[in-house]
């Protein structure tokens, strides 16, 4: 990382100093060079293996000793990062860091330097020469923060818990209702897991003085898979617009050219989650319906609203055993299951099911909705007072902070999904 910083230090300022000067050359070959060079960093420490190992399946045998090489944590995150901040000097939008120390701040930035949110070094440059901390922004950010943490706490891990106990059992020995319930579980796991993590780190930038940018907007209610993907990791969708769609062409070249950029684009970013095809299989499949849905071969009537809504449903949930399951064809016979209404053999994931987890997995599904505003504003409606309102919010999150240390005091399933990526 360090390294990482202090090249990007360079060629900021080199970018810089060459646009300054009227080369119009030089400019680009310094950003080339750049974005590449941050590129074989992430090449080397997070696919090496992948590609030595496709490689050997082709018969081409390279001997090198890869054994050695770890995946650094977050490298994906502040990789991205990086060239969004040369790409941006480049077009002229931010001046380059001339401050070693402020560019590495905003690289290093601890809250969400492990699993994003991606941000932009344009969004908070301002924040890392001069910010405040006001009352309203820390509170703000205690209780983001707090929400956050309950999401991953109280119902990703006990999602989680299912779910993972239902994985580890072949799809083979499962009844079609025990798959269903893990593809569920998983489908809120992964999704309070990510989100969770992101309000604590936009929670925690609060009360640093940085105002990160949303990263989720409940995108279990979207209507198509475009909308899909401008309400889920709201950071890497639109970095990979911005700075791959976009530069590719977006749709200016044409209706064919368009499908083709997003058959890259969904290509990188299924391959960006992971190096292991299920991943890329995940993005492509994730391509495919935007594209069917651009041509007009998957749309519905205005007025059918909840078939958009079962349909989108549908989609992600069958993506999502893509994304869960490495071995594509356990991956399939993970499918079939789901469609088969077959008895099974195992169903030990049932007995994780009590009251508790009912009531845990009835809250994700009711928080997967934008009922806390709903409920926040009908409490305006209510309570016109603004101490009586402001206690009563405070109470809620305080209690729900004490619940959740009291579950994380009584278990150690505590993994963070993205951790990885």
């Amino acid at each position: 990382m360090i390294i990482s910083i202090c090249i990007n230090y360079i060629f900021g300022i080199l970018i810089s100093i060459s646009q300054a000067n009227s080369r119009e050359s030089m400019p680009k070959w310094a950003l080339t060079i750049g974005v590449t060079l941050n590129l074989l960093i992430l090449i080397y420490y997070k696919y090496i293996h992948f590609i030595l190992e496709n490689l050997m399946d082709i018969g081409i045998k390279i001997d090198i000793d890869v054994s050695t090489v770890a995946l650094p944590i977050g490298v994906s995150f502040f990789t991205f990062q990086n060239i969004s901040y040369l790409v941006d000097v480049y077009r002229k939008e931010v001046d380059s860091q001339k401050n070693l120390v402020h560019l590495g701040l905003y690289v290093s930035l601890f809250p969400q330097l492990i699993a994003g949110p991606i941000v932009r070094y344009i969004d908070i440059f301002q924040e890392i020469k001069n910010r405040t901390i006001t009352k309203e922004l820390f509170s703000s950010g205690v209780t983001k923060f707090i929400g956050g943490l309950a999401k991953k706490v109280l119902i990703a891990n006990t999602a989680g818990l299912i779910a993972d106990k239902a994985f580890d059992i072949s799809p083979t020995e499962l009844s079609t209702p025990v798959a269903w319930l893990a593809i569920l579980c998983y489908t809120m796991q992964i999704y309070f897991d990510f989100s969770g993590y992101s309000d604590m780190a936009i929670g925690l930038g609060r009360m640093l003085g940085f105002r990160f940018k949303e990263n989720f907007n409940y995108p279990y209610i979207s209507q198509s898979i475009q909308e899909f993907w401008r309400r889920w990791h709201i950071s890497l969708s639109t970095w990979f617009r911005d700075y791959l769609y976009i530069p590719l062409g977006g749709n200016r070249k044409g209706k064919y050219w368009t499908y083709i950029n997003l058959v890259i684009v969904f290509f990188i970013t299924g391959l960006w989650h992971g190096a292991s095809w299920n991943y890329v299989i995940w993005g492509l499949y994730h391509g495919l319906f935007i594209i069917l849905e651009r041509t007009g071969i998957i749309s519905f009537p205005g007025k059918l609203w909840f078939l958009k809504r079962f349909y989108l449903l549908l989609v992600v949930i069958i993506g999502w055993v893509f994304f869960r399951i490495e071995d594509l064809n356990l991956a399939l016979l993970f499918i079939k299951k789901l469609f088969s209404f077959s008895s099974g053999s195992n169903n030990y994931p049932l007995m994780y099911l009590d009251r508790y987890t009912y009531f845990v997995l009835l809250a994700g599904i009711l928080f997967s909705t934008p009922i806390k505003q709903f409920v926040s504003n009908k409490v305006t409606l209510l309570i016109h007072n603004d101490i009586l309102r402001a206690t009563v919010k405070y109470s809620v999150y305080l209690i729900l902070f004490v619940f959740t240390i009291l579950e994380l005091a009584q278990t150690t399933f505590n993994p963070f999904i993205y951790f990885r990526f």
